[in-house]
């Protein structure tokens, strides 16, 4: 990148720069008029000094009002002249520093992505974030400004101060009297408001990335009862930032205070001066008024130019400021481009690995002169204790980490120097910490196909000009034309063909990982479109119809279920759900709210059962209190009556105190609400409190009737009924099948149930379908949604289903327990046969499954060869194995 902000901006916007001059330039014989004109309608068309009416202009013969008037006319013209000028350059400026911040963000994030790893130990996404985001906004601005402000502003100040001097030298020389005062200050001050803007940067930087250790560290500050540690560093951190702060508001203020003094200097002297030269008959009053008012004007471009100054101190500070952290040692200096590689040839013949050696950042080495030679294909385990250079050296074979010595050779391609398009395609890496987007977990999954687009989206004419407007603009700033709608998907280099096929090989690749069942659990509690896949919501439906008989035919299973029918009241759904009789689509009907639904109060008032819930509320508010009195906030109790939360409890309290049950019309109206809330919580099967009455049931399911037949049309497709014929929308996979609610208090009933839904779908053959389903599971911020266990499941995943002719894999299976470890590595050799596996192991033991094992210590290869051959008395992979 360039190294200054000026060659940044001449490199890349120096043919906008000379146009906004350009149009600069033309602008000043306008503005010179601008200030001529009202001196001329004073002296001439107002007083008539030196001219005789009527007069002849351009042949046409002008009385003094026409004159005037035609004087008046022409200013306006030439306002709007002006304004047109100004409006065309500043939406120019603006456009031409938005393209420039483009390309600069673009730029910067295109380094981050070629960081060397080690850079990441030293810089933390809290430094890193704001500089892109942050940062560099202001720097938009400047670019735009960076030389036609000061020469359009530049330019007015010329073409005033000429204009003054035309007028009267004296008074000319009063107007500028102090600015050179002004040009000698000011930079001086800013010079050291530049300085506390710089330390500010690195104090908030510093900040930021304090933050963010919080954020991540949060369970260890409680763990360890850190509060007050955290809260003290923090206050200290504050407390350098305010006093840097409130030092460059007192420096700014005092180059303000000058700006204005200086400034209002101005008037002064004209009002003294030119009153004196108009009294003594040296200066006309028209001349005076238009110099007044010339100077009026010429205060807005110094104050601008003077700003500028400022900002762009401000500016080249803080480009260099980010330059320099984007600028880390080993960062590859070879444009911005990526070069659309379509076609990679396989891995080949064999790694040469020779004298290799990597440091770290105090230079302190970990792998020292290694050298070997793997043949293609093969099984290669890397064992050794910690700290041996095992995961380094694997790092180095996926060209993740940089030799600082040495060389790795495949074939006679030097790694180092290797198209990322071959390292990308042809190896896969898997650590012990892969990282998992915050999207679906197939996204996360197919993630390692999706290196170009492949093809391009359908697109009608108006999102056709909108993409040739997008690539028009996004070649125009430097970043990348590429479609992110296009289909980017490598569907060959997985062996699929379409979307299908595709999937139908990630289900493989989960198979093989053991994590093929979790997506399959996913897929169950996941909802579909019936819309858009009606084959799958009539396979569903056939599921059901067999799940039913299967629980009809078998008395085993005989109470653990109770379905839903519209007659009668289902005492292990909730009163909400029996009361609507289906799910919410929205928030709509949402059962913390329902209390507040206009409709649903109508429902109950005709149904008679607004005082009867309301007196239900009562109760289950008065027992909740009663039981939960005395108990501590994080009590089981709490979790089983989830409907009311420990922190409401004070207010419950309150209420039932305050409020006898016989006077419940004196309720507040929120208080009403909070209580009628309650009951819709109710599970009368699960709760047992006793409150909810057959008549009330009855009642219910009357309610249920008139809800669905009176709904309005604008709440229709709020809610999806219960309805045995048809698939439930808003209601997920396992519940479409059960059709009911697995009933609270049956021994073993949710396992039993479960089992004999997996016989259903392994009888309709839909374990795949439900496993695709799962697929569209959002996996949260970083994976958060999964166990550390699945992350690294899906990882792995990732690196096997692009089909690497080399898999280098470095404990990516450390979380998991021994036999499941056992199990994915027999699955992942077999997989990969005919092909090539690196394998980091963290038990030696496991190297027997390998053709050749290399043992490290001390970052030195200690020796190396087949496994039989190793497997011996003194052996140093016996050692390691005892040591184990």
């Amino acid at each position: 990148m360039e190294s200054t902000i000026y060659r940044f901006i001449i490199r890349y916007s120096l043919r906008q720069q000379i146009i906004l001059t350009i149009m600069a330039g033309l602008s000043f014989p306008f503005l010179y008029a601008l200030y001529e004109v009202p001196k001329i309608i004073i002296n001439k068309g107002i007083s008539a000094k030196g001219i005789e009416y009527p007069t002849d202009i351009f042949g046409i013969e002008l009385t003094q009002i026409q004159y005037l008037l035609a004087l008046c006319g022409l200013f306006l013209v030439l306002v709007v002249i002006n304004q047109a000028f100004k409006y065309v350059i500043n939406v120019y400026r603006g456009l031409t520093g938005e393209r420039m911040l483009r390309r600069l963000r673009f730029q910067l994030y295109f380094r981050l992505l070629r960081f060397p790893l080690p850079t990441f130990r030293k810089m933390s996404q809290g430094e890193i974030i704001p500089m892109i985001t942050q940062e560099v906004e202001t720097l938009g601005g400047f670019i735009g400004d960076a030389f036609s402000l000061p020469a359009f502003q530049g330019g007015t100040l010329l073409v005033i101060l000429g204009f003054l001097l035309v007028q009267d030298p004296v008074m000319a020389a009063a107007a500028v009297a102090l600015y050179p005062l002004q040009a000698f200050l000011i930079p001086r001050l800013q010079r050291q408001v530049n300085l506390l803007g710089k330390e500010r940067v690195r104090l908030v930087r510093r900040l930021s990335d304090r933050i963010g250790e919080t954020v991540q560290g949060v369970q260890e500050v409680h763990a360890h009862d850190t509060s007050a540690l955290m809260l003290s560093d923090f206050s200290h951190r504050m407390s350098s930032i305010f006093f840097v702060r409130f030092d460059i508001y007192q420096k700014k203020f005092v180059i303000k205070f000058l700006n204005n003094f200086i400034q209002q200097l101005g008037p002064f002297f004209f009002y003294s001066i030119g009153g004196y030269l108009v009294i003594t008959g040296s200066l006309e009053i028209g001349t005076l008024v238009a110099a007044i008012a010339a100077h009026k004007d010429m205060a807005a471009p110094w104050k601008e130019l003077l700003t500028y100054y400022q900002q762009k101190e401000d500016a080249r500070i803080k480009y260099e400021q980010v330059i320099e952290q984007f600028s880390p040692s080993g960062i590859a200096e070879d444009g911005f481009d990526v070069p659309h590689v379509t076609e990679v040839p396989p891995l080949s013949e064999q790694i040469v690995v020779s004298n290799l050696g990597m440091v770290d950042e105090q230079d302190n080495p970990f792998i020292e002169g290694v050298s070997l030679q793997l043949k293609l294909p093969s099984f290669v385990a890397l064992v050794g204790p910690s700290g041996s250079g095992r995961e380094e050296l694997a790092l180095a074979l996926a060209r993740l980490r940089q030799p600082d010595s040495g060389s790795i050779r495949i074939g006679d391609i030097d790694l180092a120097n290797a198209d990322s398009a071959m390292t990308g395609r042809r190896i896969s890496y898997v650590g012990p910490s892969g990282f998992i987007f915050n999207t679906t977990l197939g996204d996360n999954l197919f993630y390692s196909l999706r290196h170009l687009p492949l093809g391009e989206p359908e697109r009608d004419e108006t999102m056709e000009q909108a993409h040739k407007r997008y690539v028009q603009e996004a070649i125009r700033s430097g970043n990348s034309p590429d479609d992110i709608t296009s289909d980017w998907t490598d569907y060959a280099a997985a062996g699929a063909t379409d979307y299908s096929s595709l999937v139908a090989r990630g289900l493989q690749a989960l198979a093989i990982v053991s994590l093929d069942q979790d997506v399959y659990q996913f897929g169950l509690r996941s909802t579909i479109d019936p819309v858009a896949h009606p084959d799958w919501a009539e396979a569903i439906l056939k599921a059901r119809e067999s799940f039913a008989r299967h629980v009809a035919s078998n008395e085993s299973y005989a109470g653990m279920i109770e379905p839903f029918d519209v007659e009668r009241y289902n005492s292990n759904a909730t009163l909400a759900e029996n009361l609507m009789f289906g799910t919410p689509t929205d928030e709509t009907f949402d059962i913390n709210r329902l209390a507040e639904n206009p409709y649903v109060l109508e429902v109950l008032e005709e149904a008679g059962l607004t005082r009867t819930l309301l007196e239900n509320g009562y109760e289950v508010a008065t027992l909740m209190v009663e039981l939960f009195a005395d108990l501590p906030p994080d009590h089981e109790f709490f979790q089983q009556y989830s409907f009311i939360a420990a922190d409401d409890l004070e207010d419950f309290q309150s209420l039932v105190t305050r409020v006898k049950r016989d006077r419940l019309d004196d309720l507040k109206p929120e208080e009403r609400t909070r209580l009628l809330s309650l009951p819709f919580k109710l599970i009368q099967a699960r709760h047992r409190l006793g409150v909810i009455s057959d008549e009330t049931m009855a009642s219910i399911v009357t309610a249920r009737k008139i809800f669905a037949e009176k709904l309005p049309d604008d709440l229709k497709g709020k809610v999806a009924f219960f309805d045995v014929d048809s698939y439930n929308a808003a209601s997920n996979i396992q519940d479409n099948i059960l059709f009911g609610r697995i009933a609270y208090g049956q021994a073993q009933a949710s396992d039993k149930i479960g089992a004999l839904v997996g016989e259903v779908v392994a009888e309709l053959d839909l374990y795949d379908t439900i496993t695709s389903v799962g697929l569209g599971f959002e996996v949260g911020i970083a994976g958060t949604r999964l166990n550390v266990g699945q992350r690294q499941k899906l990882a792995l995943a990732r690196a096997i289903i692009k089909r690497p002719d080399l898999l280098i894999i470095s404990e990516a299976t450390a979380a998991l327990d021994s036999a499941t470890q056992q199990k994915i590595m027999a699955s992942v050799l077999e997989e990969f046969k005919g092909r090539s596996v690196v394998w980091s192991l963290h038990r030696p033991k496991d190297a027997k499954a390998f053709d050749h094992v290399v043992v490290l210590q001390g970052g030195r290869i200690v020796e190396q060869g087949p496994f039989q051959d190793l497997d011996r008395d003194g052996s140093a992979y016996r050692q390691l194995i005892a040591a184990s």
